[in-house]
């Protein structure tokens, strides 16, 4: 029984200990203007919009958002010699927890109903095509792409609703 104790009480302060962590977190995204910008996204919270906001450094640092999904490896590698061409994995350059960020997000708009229907409408059809994995990182590269575009003109999410 005391070994029992024990380790319900460690449960007990590791999970007090992560709640204050949490707290934190929720604190400084409050204060940060560009990441209560890009939480407005679905699927995006304070860890996945810091992370964002950490790997781009400077909204301006990128031309094109098109440029975000090579920066962070989610566009495919290219295999090119002679008259051989096609796609393979994930490159995974860039910064890798972001990456992680931005899947875990895709994959809460791809698993769960939050928001941004027609973005999960768009992974679904890729999925049917080529398999829920490939779906979600694509939706990934295209978070990241939405994100740094909200960034870059200080817009919310919002999505456009076709009639």
């Amino acid at each position: 029984m005391p070994i029992f104790e024990a380790l319900m009480r460690a449960r007990r302060d590791i999970l007090a200990r992560i709640a204050a962590l949490d707290s934190r977190i929720r604190s400084i995204a409050k204060r940060h203007a560009a990441v209560r910008l890009l939480m407005t996204a679905p699927g995006v919270g304070p860890i996945t919009a810091m992370a964002v906001v950490a790997a781009f450094d400077d909204a301006s640092r990128f031309r094109r958002s098109s440029s975000v999904g090579a920066y962070l490896g989610l566009t495919p590698r290219r295999y090119e010699s002679g008259e051989i061409s096609r796609n393979g994995r994930v490159s995974k350059r860039g910064d890798g927890f972001t990456r992680k960020c931005l899947f875990e997000a895709a994959n809460a708009i791809f698993c769960r109903n939050l928001g941004g229907p027609r973005l999960r409408d768009w992974a679904k059809a890729i999925a049917e095509r080529t398999g829920p994995r490939k779906a979600k990182v694509a939706l990934a590269r295209k978070l990241a792409v939405t994100l740094h575009a909200m960034w870059r003109t200080n817009t919310p999410f919002r999505e456009v609703v076709m009639a």
